[in-house]
């Protein structure tokens, strides 16, 4: 068990505070453009697991790898209507498989889940899975997530096996890249009003860590939501949907009110197809905890992302939020405590998803505002 007392979690807990409450202080001092996201941690450092990116040079698009050492336990939520994920199934509290070995985030559409197989081929060749009874072979449980980002570029290029093996290659314990990058190459916010004329902005990956004495809280974001990105202290917009002219931010919430009473809910279209939104979060520790535990810690961990995306899990959406433990130490703070830290750690998250992520070509991205 862990000697990590409650009065320390108390004060440790008023330092991540207060430290949280400065780079809001800075933020909101800079100008815009000359705003660079200080790195707050990264998932990996939960020990007991690396990540890794491939990003295809040839369009917006990658994948994402998290490979776990040792005996990872983990949960999902799907609140989404339209996941698109491989063997999410097994993470269920009735299903018998209570250890995983690696969990990819890709891009390309449904078709992209097919570059699971590369990572299963990285582990497999690592002798890292399940002893199945028989030489020489041990299979390994990846569970697979995927976001769509055929809108951007060449929709023909998507993750494949190869891509995923890469990402597992180049998986490591140190400061996990953000932007632009793996997963999150292709993603994109605020596309609800496109039918109307408004415009979606680019998004993209990011992670940040809560440390509190021994215990750790990691968390990964590919925001690729329908819905706005707000600051949850003070509810602005930080990225969504754009004016025609680039001025501005539509407000989605308040546009559909003003769309549904100028031409009645019969006639208002939004774009909100099946399958084209996905936000991806992935929360871990390195505390104990049960599939079942761990089940309602990302539960917990998924009103953290609905705090800074609005609308959220939409009819179209896939929203997925996955939760880890690596089982490193025991500790006394239940699971309340941990799936509220990583709540609110979701939620710092999804705003440095499009705070860290670049304009391409098409998408605009919130540090090239000019409002």
């Amino acid at each position: 068990m862990s000697t990590f007392t409650r009065r320390q979690f108390n004060r440790a807990l008023m330092a991540a505070i207060g430290s949280g409450w400065a780079r809001d202080v800075v933020a909101a001092r800079s100008p815009r453009e000359t705003q660079q996201p200080i790195a707050p941690g990264s998932i990996t450092d939960v020990s007991g697991i690396k990540a890794g990116h491939y990003t295809d040079s040839r369009r917006p698009t990658g994948c994402t790898a998290l490979l776990f050492e040792g005996k990872a336990t983990a949960g999902v939520d799907y609140d989404g209507s339209a996941p698109g994920s491989h063997l999410g199934v097994l993470l269920q509290p009735v299903s018998p498989i209570d250890t995983i070995h690696g969990i990819l985030l890709t891009g390309g559409g449904p078709m992209g889940l097919s570059a699971v197989a590369g990572a299963v081929r990285y582990l497999e060749e690592h002798k890292i899975g399940f002893d199945w009874g028989i030489p020489k072979v041990r299979v390994p449980i990846v569970v697979g997530a995927v976001i769509d980002d055929l809108a951007l570029g060449d929709a023909r290029i998507r993750p494949d096996a190869d891509a995923a093996y890469k990402a597992c290659k180049a998986a490591s314990s140190v400061q996990l890249e953000e932007g632009n990058v793996g997963a999150g190459a292709g993603a994109t916010v605020g596309k609800m009003l496109i039918s109307n004329g408004y415009k979606g902005m680019k998004s993209g990956l990011a992670t940040s860590s809560l440390r509190l004495g021994d215990i750790i809280i990691g968390a990964l974001v590919v925001s690729n939501s329908v819905g706005d990105i707000l600051n949850r202290h003070n509810g602005e917009i930080v990225a969504g949907a754009l004016r025609p002219d680039n001025k501005g931010f539509a407000n989605i919430s308040e546009t559909l009110k003003k769309l549904a009473s100028g031409v009645g809910l019969s006639s208002l279209k939004v774009s909100d197809l099946p399958l084209r939104s996905t936000t991806l979060v992935v929360v871990a520790t390195n505390v104990s905890f049960t599939k079942t535990e761990l089940t309602k810690i990302a539960m917990m961990a998924s009103t953290g992302a609905a705090r800074a995306i609005n609308p959220y899990h939409t009819n179209g959406d896939g929203d997925s939020t996955f939760a880890v433990s690596t089982n490193k130490i025991g500790s006394d703070l239940g699971i309340s405590i941990i799936g509220a830290l990583a709540a609110d750690l979701v939620s710092e998250t999804v705003v440095r998803a499009v705070t860290c992520s670049k304009s391409v070509e098409g998408w605009l991205a919130a540090r090239d505002l000019e409002f």
